[in-house]
């Protein structure tokens, strides 16, 4: 006689577990301290088995059936339904141990120890905050292009598209390591190539203009303000660094009898040296009875133990009167990248060393921090003695003319 709903819910545990039947095999479980279980009996390959079919109230008599019924249908077709259950369990394991979050974390692990820490933090935080929540749980293999565009385009929606650009490149190194190690077949995000808008290209503001470069240098010597940001914005063009690495310059790293200030290039984890010019040594020698006894050249105006803020190069030169369309901190790199060339006629190569980019000899060898130094010690005092020439206001050569 088939079970109803009354008779389950009236069901009391005996002192021996009791078992209910319904039909085709399907039967409740009543255990000795009440719990009930619905079951499914069958044969299979000439043996009795037994399948567990969920616990009653919360799978009712008709969701029982409909999985007995399901079960049955595998039968039919030659599949054991217990083994059906441990492939799906299994592969259920697969798809979690292969989402687009672990594989992408597993990546982060075994790229980021050869990144700046800055760097990495970016990159990890932009795929928590961006990607994760929407595709992170997805097996890495059956994330398809149009998905992928759309959490993107999510990114490019707030008005972020630099940032959306960076995270569908993230994306994409995710995908091929996981093409590499076995987990996908493809990288969708090539397909996006042009779904998204370009970035409108923005430089940073700097003259090159000799004359107004020398205007410009003599504003600096005239600030007013406090003798740490005067100094930092005096050293700014002679040494010509990215602005991050100049405010968090370190004593430790700076021997002022070799004239020499070594340090790590934050963008590319990689050492670097910049030779000092005799002007370059003054400044630091000046400041050094102020702050030579901590740790930052350049410390914060409120705590010696932090560098000064990033803005505070800026906001002086705002005061000065130099304005955000002609000079910003990191357009100093630009000032000396095109004088150096164009006025002073620089070996590039000894330029673009200075500037810590990667630069590749002819025999294929990357960077070398020491590559050309004795040059790039002239080229430095060249740059300083020129500097002075600019603020002394002696004439100039003044840029060729484009065409």
């Amino acid at each position: 006689m088939a079970l109803t709903d009354t008779a389950i819910r009236n069901a009391k545990p005996g002192e021996k577990t009791v078992k209910m039947f319904d039909e085709r095999g399907l039967y409740l479980e009543v255990s000795t301290s009440g719990g009930k279980w619905w079951r499914l009996k069958y044969r299979f390959d000439g043996k009795e088995k037994r399948l567990s079919l969920g616990v009653y109230p919360d799978v009712s008599l008709k969701d029982a059936r409909e999985r007995r019924d399901t079960a049955r249908k595998l039968l039919a077709d030659g599949t054991d339904p217990s083994e059906n259950r441990k492939a799906q369990k299994s592969a259920r394991a697969d798809r979690a141990a292969n989402s687009f979050e672990v594989v992408a974390r597993e990546w982060f692990a075994k790229y980021s120890a050869t990144w700046a820490k800055d760097h990495g933090n970016r990159i990890i935080r932009r795929l928590e905050r961006d990607i994760f929540p929407w595709i992170g749980g997805r097996p890495v293999a059956e994330i398809a292009a149009p998905e992928l565009l759309t959490v993107v385009r999510r990114i490019e929606d707030r008005g972020a598209l630099e940032t959306a650009h960076r995270a569908l490149g993230n994306c994409g190194q995710v995908f091929r390591y996981a093409v590499a190690t076995g987990r996908a077949e493809r990288d969708p995000s090539g397909d996006l190539r042009g779904a998204i808008p370009p970035v409108k290209g923005e430089h940073f503001a700097a003259t090159t203009e000799p004359k107004r470069v020398g205007e410009i240098l003599r504003a600096l010597d005239g600030y007013q303000g406090t003798l740490t940001v005067r100094c930092a914005l005096r050293l700014a063009p002679l040494v010509f660094v990215r602005p991050g690495e100049l405010r968090k310059a370190e004593w430790g790293d700076i021997d002022l009898g070799a004239q020499e200030w070594r340090y790590t290039v934050t963008k590319t984890n990689t050492p670097h040296i910049v030779p000092l010019s005799r002007q370059a040594v003054d400044i630091l020698r000046e400041l050094q009875p102020l702050t030579g006894r901590g740790r930052f050249v350049f410390p914060g105006a409120r705590s010696n133990g932090r560098p000064m803020s990033d803005n505070a190069i800026l906001a002086a030169m705002r005061r000065l009167g130099i304005t955000k369309e002609e000079m910003s901190g990191h357009g100093f790199r630009a000032v000396a990248r095109t004088i150096l060339d164009e006025v002073l006629g620089v070996r590039p190569d000894y330029i673009e060393h200075q500037l810590a980019h990667a630069v590749r000899d002819p025999n294929g060898r990357a960077y070398n921090r020491t590559a050309h130094l004795p040059e790039r010690r002239k080229m430095m005092q060249e740059w300083a003695d020129y500097l002075d020439k600019l603020k002394a206001g002696a004439e100039v050569i003044p840029l060729p003319q484009r065409a």
